[in-house]
């Protein structure tokens, strides 16, 4: 029953909604993010005027991890045509703070955008407590 709340509460049918803060970002994920068990990595695609073209879980993975492949984020990126992309991925701790790995994948994922011009526009790290946003804080 949780769990079709949760889809439904995130679930707007043949609505692409466009991407303009951070906070877009957070009220379109929260719902399927914010109280998982284990960690999840997620991406937005997006076209040219910052709206969805849509929304996929690239890896589920343990409490403190999950494995991220930047070649199957981008070949889905080309297979779409997305001019942009945003990631995202949950902490189950509740904690906010990026870790290496985070910051690490983040820096990979844009120096491989530029190369295919795709932009990264975010990476959100999504909590119980909230998130935190890497455009936010200047680290994108």
């Amino acid at each position: 029953m949780l769990e079709l709340g949760r889809r439904m509460k995130g679930h707007t049918p043949d609505v692409k909604p466009k991407i303009t803060s951070s906070s877009d970002i957070y009220q379109i994920l929260r719902a399927s993010m914010e109280d998982l068990p284990y960690e999840t990595f997620k991406v937005i695609y997006l076209n040219q005027q910052n709206s969805v073209l849509s929304i996929k879980t690239i890896s589920e993975g343990g409490i403190a991890g999950t494995v991220v492949d930047p070649r199957l984020i981008y070949k889905e990126a080309l297979n779409q045509t997305a001019v942009a992309l945003i990631l995202a991925h949950n902490h189950p701790s509740g904690n906010l703070k990026p870790s290496r790995a985070d910051i690490s994948i983040t820096d990979k994922m844009k120096s491989a955008g530029l190369l295919l011009d795709i932009k990264v526009l975010d990476h959100l790290i999504i909590s119980e407590h909230g998130y935190y946003s890497f455009a936010d804080e200047g680290l994108i």
